[in-house]
């Protein structure tokens, strides 16, 4: 199959197209034709070595883990999918996988594609929205009337997450952005929107019950004192130092944080392709690149502050 690979880390320029192995679905896993996937920050942060400790030094690697496509195999034990279904979801391993003709998918963590999304939306989907919705619900204990910040709200996750959080009956949403995507995020159904640049949130004293941060440009320390009484602080991107820092300051406060990064999930992606098959949520795409352009995508979403979701197509 042809896939875009890296032998090495570093920057974009590791990256290249050409032949990979095909790969063999488990027992419980199905093979899908890749149709479109889409570039996710922690895509190019593995690429880069950031997380080699996680990675390991065994390449090459196929980055990637938004799957969007056709079962074109099935294991042994798989029940549910069938040869020609059209099939979404995120692919487990850690490193990625999904940026090639072929990839897979565990039959537990994938679901059919709502009707009405074309490849493209699909491939923007899996793990922005599971990411969004395992941060404000599972980490974040978002609860009907909740005062929610979401810092990046015009970003992958947080477009996704200015919506979920809508759905799931916040009382007042207030999306952090830029100001070109100010507008954006009031389309999405935040009812306040703060220029990051002209306006700071973290002096916002004691108004909101969950703080998100989907950009992870901030912190527990910083955040707390926009939280009410035991508010929570949520954010993507775990950090070693702020951990530790985060929790002395957890130890004498009604008031709490959560890092984390998101799990594939069978149960979450049938919320939000419920969601999706609704109109109650809709992915947000800024552009769309090939994959023998990946290396061109992943420059794009490194320079940060574009709306939504970048998109790859696969032939």
């Amino acid at each position: 199959m042809q896939a875009a690979y890296y032998t090495q880390y570093g920057s974009p320029d590791v990256l290249h197209y050409g032949e990979q192995p095909t790969p063999t679905p488990k027992a419980d896993q199905i093979l899908v034709r890749v149709r479109a996937s889409s570039v996710n920050p922690i895509d190019w942060k593995v690429r880069q070595g950031e997380l080699k400790l996680l990675t390991g030094h065994s390449f090459p690697k196929i980055p990637g883990r938004d799957v969007a496509g056709e079962v074109a195999a099935i294991g042994d034990n798989v029940t549910r999918f069938r040869i020609g279904d059209k099939v979404y979801g995120m692919a487990a391993d850690g490193v990625g996988g999904a940026a090639a003709e072929y990839a897979v998918l565990a039959e537990s963590s994938a679901a059919f594609i709502p009707q009405q999304l074309s490849m493209e939306q699909a491939g923007a989907v899996p793990l922005a929205a599971l990411t969004a919705l395992q941060g404000l619900f599972h980490h974040g204990r978002l609860l009907s009337g909740d005062r929610v910040l979401i810092n990046g709200a015009s970003g992958g996750v947080g477009s996704f997450a200015v919506q979920i959080a809508r759905a799931l009956g916040a009382g007042e949403i207030t999306g952090v952005c830029g100001p070109d995507n100010q507008e954006l995020v009031r389309t999405l159904g935040a009812d306040r929107v703060l220029n990051h640049k002209e306006h700071d949130f973290t002096t916002d004293h004691s108004r909101y019950d969950l703080v998100f941060d989907a950009a992870g440009k901030s912190s527990f320390s910083a955040s707390k004192n926009a939280l009410r009484r035991l508010g929570r602080y949520v954010t993507t991107t775990p950090d070693p130092a702020a951990l530790v820092t985060g929790a002395l300051a957890t130890a004498f406060s009604d008031k709490s944080q959560s890092m984390f990064l998101a799990k594939t999930s069978g149960p979450d992606l049938a919320l939000i392709s419920a969601w999706l098959q609704a109109g109650t949520i809709k992915p947000i795409i800024y552009k769309t690149f090939t994959l023998r352009d990946l290396a061109e995508a992943h420059r794009l979403s490194e320079k940060g502050g574009a709306p939504g979701k970048i998109v790859l197509t696969v032939e």
